[in-house]
C-alpha cells in the first residue's frame, strides 16, 4: 500500500465517521428528543432499562471521553456510573445543549485528525486502543444508543419518524 493510498483510506474513514455521527445519528437523535416531553425523556419501562435522559448523559460522557478528551490529551473526569444512576428530571433542552456542545467538539476533533493520530496508541477507560479504535467505538456506540432512542420515541409517539422516506416506493435510494 502506498502512502497516498493509506492517506486516502484514513481520509475516507474519517469522512464516513463524521457523516454517520454528525450528519445522520446526531440530528435524528436530537429530533427524536425534541419531539418528547421532559417526562417522556425520563420515562423507563422498568428499573433494568435506561431512560432517554440516561442515554443522553451516557452518550455525552462516552463521546467526550473517547473522542474529545483522548485526542485533545485532556483530563478524563467522566463518572460513567452517575450517567445511569441519574433519576432527577433534567430538562431535555439542557441535555441536548450539553450533548450538542460535546458534538461540536467531536466535530472539530474529527475534522483535524491525522493518520498518525489514528494509528497512535491511547489508553481510554482502562483499555489500550489505537486512535482508529476510539473513533470506531464512538460511532458504533452512538449508533447503538441512537437506535434505542429512536425505538423509545416510536413507542411513545406511536408513529413512524420518516427517516427513510426515499425507500418507501422501491426499497432503494433514488
Amino acid at each position: 500500500m502506498t502512502a497516498k493510498t493509506e492517506s486516502n483510506t484514513a481520509a475516507l474513514f474519517l469522512e464516513f465517521s463524521y457523516k454517520k455521527l454528525l450528519n445522520e445519528y446526531w440530528p435524528r437523535l436530537r429530533g427524536c428528543v425534541e419531539s418528547l416531553t421532559d417526562e417522556q425523556v425520563w420515562w423507563r419501562p422498568n428499573d433494568a432499562s435506561n431512560s432517554v435522559g440516561n442515554l443522553l448523559l451516557h452518550l455525552n460522557g462516552n463521546v467526550w471521553q473517547w473522542l474529545v478528551a483522548s485526542f485533545n490529551h485532556s483530563g478524563d473526569m467522566r463518572d460513567r456510573p452517575a450517567e445511569f444512576k441519574q433519576r432527577d428530571l433534567i430538562p431535555a433542552s439542557v441535555l441536548l445543549e450539553q450533548l450538542g456542545a460535546t458534538m461540536q467538539h467531536a466535530s472539530e476533533v474529527l475534522a483535524h485528525l491525522s493518520e498518525a493520530e489514528l494509528t497512535a496508541p491511547y489508553e481510554i477507560q482502562g483499555y489500550k486502543v489505537r486512535g482508529l479504535d476510539a473513533v470506531y467505538q464512538v460511532v458504533e456506540h452512538f449508533g447503538l444508543h441512537y437506535g434505542q432512542i429512536v425505538y423509545i420515541t416510536k413507542m411513545l409517539r406511536g408513529e413512524d419518524l420518516g427517516f427513510y422516506r426515499e425507500l418507501n416506493k422501491t426499497g432503494r435510494a433514488s
